[in-house]
């Protein structure tokens, strides 16, 4: 089954408002694309926050930084990590690290903008909002990686062939 399942399912059950992006988001948009990690974009409310923090605690989920991941649920604490440390993303891990988790807490698509035209993925009972093309590309644009860069061609192949259709 789909490795973030049961953390997607918590945010569900708990209304927790996300958009997946990042590699699973190009895997989930139907490119083949290998990656270890579930980012996140999230409607920035520090309510919708704490309830992240408190379900990705519950799921056994830490944090490599030395700082209360409570912290991201305040936002002049968020603000100080965005301008100050340069954070684009909070991660989580679980176990041996294999499992991470990123909230993306700046980015140059908001949340809302997302949210408004995602894409509804569903695997079994579940329906994961996932980022459209076009705001996965804007995503991608700004980080300069070669990985992204990638991704960028490869998601502006996939608009040509499903505009084909």
């Amino acid at each position: 089954m789909f490795f973030y399942e049961e953390i997607l399912r918590a945010f569900q059950a708990d209304n927790v408002k996300y958009v997946i992006v990042g590699g699973i988001a190009v895997n989930l948009l139907g490119l083949m694309r290998s990656t270890a990690d579930l980012d996140i974009l999230v409607e920035m409310s520090n309510d919708n926050l704490k309830k992240i923090v408190i379900v990705m605690k519950k799921m056994g989920y830490h944090v490599k930084l030395p700082v209360d991941p409570m912290g991201m649920a305040d936002t002049k604490t968020r603000q100080e990590w965005i301008g100050r440390r340069h954070m684009k993303a909070f991660n989580f891990y679980k176990g041996d690290g294999l499992k991470e988790v990123d909230i993306i807490i700046e980015s140059p698509v908001s949340f809302a903008e997302a949210r408004r035209v995602c894409k509804k993925v569903k695997i079994d009972d579940l329906t994961l909002p996932v980022i459209s093309v076009d705001k996965l590309i804007k995503m991608k644009a700004k980080t300069g990686r070669a990985i992204d860069k990638m991704d960028i061609r490869e998601l502006k192949k996939l608009k040509k062939f499903k505009v084909k259709i």
